[in-house]
């Protein structure tokens, strides 16, 4: 079972740390501490990306752009298979409802609400907003 939710899609792939962008030095340092199936992804953090993998698919005007757009869809896809995704279910959408008066976006509070129903540390670069959520526990990995 996952302790830690990452609020943004980390490629790992079957060799986590090769995959894992060369600029993202920290990023790589604490995804190798971690046990296997200690890190996962929320189905919102899924949503999100694959809605602006899906918006570029539907953008690309020419087939160039279109190869690679599926290319990157396909990327997506496979690097979120190597996670454990976290369900959006009732214990998340109690927490979403009592949320709702913290001033954050839609998703944010998704986020924060899965986090929050399955008591996991929500690792993300976005302290502005999820500083606002009481109890939620926070790490920004990328410092």
């Amino acid at each position: 079972m996952a302790r830690t939710l990452v609020n943004a899609p980390v490629p790992l792939r079957h060799r986590p740390l090769d995959a894992v962008p060369a600029g993202h030095t920290t990023l790589r340092q604490r995804l190798a501490l971690q046990p296997a199936g200690a890190v996962g992804i929320g189905v919102v953090t899924v949503e999100e990306s694959l809605r602006g993998r899906l918006a570029q698919l539907a953008r690309a005007g020419d087939g160039p752009t279109r190869i690679y757009a599926y290319g990157l869809l396909v990327e997506a896809l496979l690097d979120f298979a190597c996670f454990p995704i976290l369900p959006y279910n009732q214990p998340a959408e109690g927490w979403f409802q009592q949320l709702r008066p913290i001033r954050i976006g839609t998703q944010d509070r998704k986020i924060a609400a899965l986090a929050l129903a399955n008591q996991l540390i929500l690792v993300t670069r976005n302290r502005r907003d999820f500083t606002r959520v009481p109890g939620l526990v926070l790490e920004d990995w990328s410092v």
